[in-house]
């Protein structure tokens, strides 16, 4: 009987570390400031206390040489879990991750495995400005080689960032930086989720609404209000990016025969779009009633102002209206339930 604990979804990623580094000792860690100072965002506190200097390793401020390190080490037999203070600074690395870890095992027929995995902060809700609130995720989905994972909860952050460290492929795990102080029950041990296996949040009749990352929770809370409105919204999470779970996504669209995907990318050309041609180019294509919805962030680099911020990417409000215009056939009861909503 497993035992269940209340952690924040980063106190769920330390212990995932923790207890992976207890079990192998061929995990270590690599970063800037993920010794003393406990990370950006204090996620790999204590670590350092327990494991010592040889296994928590302090870095330069550089993205391409630490990446370097970890594609090396990894071909050698190491399992290094790197730390990005921002997933923007993946830009410096993007050779080592692209044209290196993702072409390895391939290039050498599986002889040489890379399994490293590279935990990346992003998201915007912190005021941080253009260079450090944006989701690149989009970008790591259009290259074979690369497993791209984003959790929405802590339940989820700590089985699979276990799986992800003993995955033998390089593996982008996207953390979103508004999530880390997220509280659910997670259990006390070591337990895995498989990668490649979507979740469905909540089960609904109505309309599917396919979220990643922080955009999932949003999307619960819309569902939960639109229940009240006689609306039964299906929330379904992918978790893993890459591989994808097509099948459960399909199964979803013929149920409701309406979808609409819902990231904090930046809308054009973003992962979203993939889905949105996957569900026209799959056998769910002719279960649809109304057209597929996208919402992602404005084709804007992102405000450091708190409103501009916010108004940047998408809300619980966009949601709530996104679904009510797919659903009512009423122009004017669109409208009318459109001016209740923004009453303040």
């Amino acid at each position: 009987m497993s035992s269940l604990t209340k952690k924040t979804y980063r106190k769920a990623l330390n212990e995932s570390m923790r207890q992976a580094m207890r079990k192998n000792e061929q995990v270590y860690l690599i970063g800037e400031d993920i010794g003393v100072y406990g990370g950006g965002f204090g996620v790999v506190s204590g670590l350092l206390e327990e494991f010592g200097g040889e296994r928590v390793r302090e870095t330069p401020i550089s993205e391409s040489a630490m990446v370097g390190i970890c594609v090396g080490s990894a071909m050698l037999g190491m399992r290094p879990v790197m730390e990005l203070h921002f997933s923007d600074f993946v830009t410096v690395a993007m050779d080592q991750l692209v044209n290196q870890a993702a072409k390895m095992r391939y290039m050498s027929g599986k002889d040489v495995s890379v399994p490293f995995v590279l935990r990346a902060p992003l998201g915007a809700g912190t005021g941080a400005g253009a260079q450090h609130s944006q989701s690149l995720e989009s970008w790591f989905t259009h290259v074979p080689g690369l497993i791209v994972i984003a959790p929405s909860n802590a339940y989820d952050a700590k089985g699979l960032l276990l799986s992800a460290i003993q995955d033998e492929n390089p593996v982008i795990f996207f953390e979103h930086k508004m999530l880390y102080d997220h509280v659910m029950e997670v259990p006390d041990e070591m337990y895995m989720l498989p990668i490649g296996v979507a979740d469905i949040k909540r089960e609904g009749e109505d309309v599917t609404i396919i979220a990643t990352s922080r955009m999932v929770n949003f999307a619960l809370i819309a569902a939960e209000q639109l229940k009240f409105q006689g609306i039964s919204v299906e929330v379904i999470d992918p978790r893993t990016l890459v591989p994808l779970d097509k099948e459960t996504l399909i199964r979803s669209v013929e149920k409701t025969g309406r979808v609409m995907i819902v990231t904090e990318e930046v809308k054009e050309s973003g992962f979203g779009a993939e889905l949105s041609a996957m569900i026209v180019e799959s056998r769910a294509f002719y279960s649809l009633n109304a057209p597929i919805k996208r919402i992602g962030a404005a084709f804007t680099p992102t405000p450091v102002a708190e409103g501009l911020e916010r108004s940047s990417i998408p809300q619980i409000e966009d949601i709530l209206l996104a679904v009510k215009q797919m659903i009512l056939k009423d122009q004017y009861a669109l409208k009318e339930w459109k001016a209740k909503l923004f009453v303040k």
